[in-house]
């Protein structure tokens, strides 16, 4: 049996061996959910579960999220040092489902996997610790909060000086994905998620009476006339060979039958797979608007609330990755990602530091309707966790002695 081999059968059987444990904290962790930047129960979980197991607790980078750092014992030559990422926070949802560790906490719910997240790479880091002996490097473990809220945790962390602290050669992370089924993963070179931006305008005419709609400059029918304009930035200014979504979804205005107002507020989002288009779109977007209401005879204000970056999976990395999770799980274990429209901040720590993230299968062949991302039935099948567990610390052990 080769060394690879040998080393894939001890993480399976310390895999195997942690799944109890590992499932109790995560439901734990699933009946006591914590909103963006309120997460101390489950940042003192963490602390607590990885100082049990002998990891050194770093800095406390931002007030709640966990960093710490396993030493391998293994080195042959210069010293390496892979991270690992996982978030920790939850949305503000009512659960639905029906379990018996369903949340306690009214409003608020893991509703994205963030439990699965935790709980998996906790198990990571034991899987890794007890093998810390021939671990050819270094293992960085960061617990990031905040990831549902904008500006995120990630570069909040990034700020506080991680990467100024710490010089990984790799970050790896890894996500739910209800579509996919459990016991595979599925991986992507180069871009994999969107750059998401909220939008903000306001339209201001001059109110009047309905019935001479001639003797007022009226922002509702401005507002339609952008809301239209807008959609030809993707099918005309955007390449059709280049993903682009533009969603207008929230309009408020007036509220009589008889009145004109004056002012009517929309807000939606712009989402795109490279930063050059991204830029593109935002002075297409603040021309076309302007442009739209002077011809309507009105005033229009758009603002960009800038979000997560594309998500840009370095594809030296990913190749490596997709390697390990081949040799892990066998070639009907491993997928290739779609493109997805949706964002994420471990996008940021990819623009510091080449890394890939993977996609966690969590799916049941018979799920229940609404058993979606964001959903208040949400219900990952737990055996998923027996495959982040053993596809991450792989990946973590084979990149530091590739």
């Amino acid at each position: 049996m080769s060394h690879h081999n040998r080393v894939i059968e001890k993480i399976r059987s310390s895999v195997a061996s942690l799944y109890p444990e590992i499932v109790d904290i995560r439901r734990d962790i699933h009946r006591h959910p914590e909103l963006s930047s309120q997460e101390f129960r489950t940042t003192a979980l963490v602390r607590d579960y990885l100082l049990d197991i002998g990891l050194k607790i770093e800095h406390d980078f931002l007030e709640t999220g966990v960093v710490a750092l396993l030493n391998g014992g293994c080195r042959t030559g210069e010293k390496d040092l892979v991270g690992l990422r996982a978030d920790i926070d939850a949305l503000p949802l009512e659960e639905e489902n029906l379990h018996d560790f369903c949340s306690v906490e009214k409003g608020v719910m893991h509703a994205c996997g963030h439990d699965m997240h935790t709980a998996i790479l906790l198990g990571t880091a034991k899987v890794l610790s007890e093998m810390r002996d021939e671990l050819p490097g270094d293992v960085l473990f960061v617990f990031q909060p905040s990831e549902e809220k904008a500006p995120g945790g990630a570069q909040p962390m990034i700020d506080a000086g991680l990467f100024r602290t710490y010089h990984p050669s790799a970050i790896f992370g890894i996500h739910c994905f209800p579509y996919l089924e459990t016991g595979k993963v599925a991986i992507r070179e180069g871009s994999l998620m969107a750059a998401a931006d909220e939008l903000y305008i306001k339209v201001h005419g001059e109110g009047g009476h309905a019935s001479s709609p001639h003797k007022a400059a009226d922002p509702i029918l401005a507002a339609a006339h952008i809301i239209t304009a807008l959609q030809h930035l993707v099918s005309r200014v955007a390449s059709p060979y280049e993903p682009a979504v533009v969603s207008i979804s929230s309009i408020n205005g007036g509220n009589a039958t008889n009145i004109i107002p004056g002012t009517v507020s929309m807000s939606g989002t712009l989402r795109t797979m490279n930063e050059a288009l991204r830029e593109t779109m935002h002075e297409r977007l603040e021309q076309t608007i302007q442009h739209t209401a002077r011809g309507l005879g009105v005033e229009a204000e758009l603002d960009i609330v800038h979000g997560y970056p594309v998500l840009y999976n370095d594809p030296l990395t990913t190749r490596a990755v997709h390697s390990a999770a081949l040799a892990y799980l066998g070639d009907s274990g491993v997928r290739e990602c779609e493109l997805l429209m949706t964002a994420e901040d471990f996008a940021y720590y990819l623009q510091h530091c080449p890394g890939t993230f993977i996609q966690l299968g969590t799916g049941r062949g018979n799920a229940e309707q609404g058993d979606t991302l964001h959903s208040p039935r949400f219900d990952p099948d737990e055996r998923a966790i027996l495959t982040g567990m053993g596809v991450m610390s792989y990946a973590a052990w084979s990149w530091l002695g590739r």
